[in-house]
């Protein structure tokens, strides 16, 4: 199984684990990591190597937001970086306690990419035709995303489980 991190994190797979397949030919993503994710599996699809399984933790969704919310992430980011990123984490808990979890430094341009990357219909379309089975797991009390947007936008390509009362981190509590 391969994982790729949150933004600003690393080594939170732990926290996954109900959801997880372990499987070598297993790929999963958490929020910004689910974008990593798909565009590893199709890089080893298209090389030929074997992929089973997609699974989109919490994938960060912001094609449904305005240009003003996108700019104004950034500006608080560049205006006092360390301060975005707690409230951020406290807000991907939210509205539950937060946890201990590793961060990475991270860069606006990472940021920029979360936030203006649009879902590709064609490549989730290619996973399917190619076999690959795709999970999205979405928690509706996630303060990060619209969940029920990215909900109504994955059921065309994947499995959804939408889990009642479950935050960013898909923890109840």
């Amino acid at each position: 199984m391969k994982f790729f991190s949150g933004f600003s994190l690393t080594n939170e797979e732990h926290l996954f684990e109900q959801f997880i397949d372990s499987s070598e030919y297993n790929v999963c993503g958490f929020s910004y990591g689910a974008i990593k994710a798909l565009n590893y599996v199709v890089e080893e699809l298209n090389r030929g190597n074997r992929i089973d399984r997609l699974q989109l933790l919490s994938p960060a969704f912001f094609q449904n937001k305005d240009a003003k919310f996108k700019k104004l992430q950034l500006l608080a980011y560049r205006k006092n970086k360390e301060l975005y990123l707690n409230q951020f984490l406290k807000s991907c808990f939210d509205p539950y306690e937060k946890k201990i979890v590793q961060n990475v430094d991270t860069q606006v341009e990472e940021l920029e990419e979360l936030l203006y990357y649009n879902w590709d219909e064609e490549k989730l379309s290619y996973l399917s035709s190619r076999g690959v089975v795709i999970e999205v797991y979405l928690g509706s009390e996630d303060m990060i995303v619209d969940a029920l947007s990215a909900k109504e936008y994955f059921l065309e390509y994947s499995t959804v489980t939408y889990i009642k009362k479950a935050n960013h981190f898909l923890q109840l509590n």
